[in-house]
């Protein structure tokens, strides 16, 4: 029988993988409203079998995913590097600036980004990042491919995709 490559991937989308969050973009020089969204969060792993036979544990992958997911519900999703915002760091808030609009947010109440703006694209970058630190810490050395897509709304994704070096 003649050798085949063969490539290994698992999944895990949707249902309990979600956040609300509230956040505000920057695109052709201006800022949109303060505005939020009901995000979805998909995860595809690739990459040689385990021992036992299997890329993850799909219950290890949604409860990593999870754990990642709750950091950023119900909180205002500040955009730390951001070309556009001037951006103050008080004890207590976080006070953000553009052009006429000021917004003083509880810093119990954000989630500070390392990005330059909050679209899907780049959470999709921040959380396949965290997810691949949160994999390696407990074991992950097989993966090639990492992909997580970041849901706005039904039919609307941003998408990062990793491959890890090293594996």
């Amino acid at each position: 029988m003649a050798r085949m490559d063969r490539t290994y991937r698992v999944a895990v989308e949707r249902n309990r993988l979600r956040f609300a969050a509230a956040h505000m973009a920057t695109f052709h020089g201006d800022l949109e409203p303060l505005h939020g969204h009901n995000y979805a969060v998909i995860v595809e792993v690739e990459g040689e079998l385990t021992e036992d036979s299997w890329v993850w544990d799909f219950g290890d992958l949604k409860r990593v995913t999870k754990e990642i997911a709750d950091r950023l519900d119900h909180k205002f999703l500040l955009q730390r590097r951001s070309t556009m915002l001037e951006i103050e760091e008080y004890e207590d808030a976080w006070e953000i600036r553009f052009r006429d609009r000021r917004y003083l947010f509880p810093k119990a109440d954000v989630a500070v980004l390392p990005i330059d703006n909050s679209t899907a694209e780049r959470l999709a970058e921040w959380f396949a990042g965290e997810l691949l630190e949160a994999l390696r810490a407990r074991g992950a050395r097989n993966l090639r491919r990492l992909q997580v897509g970041i849901e706005e709304m039904p039919g609307q994704a941003g998408w990062c995709e990793l491959r890890p070096s090293g594996a």
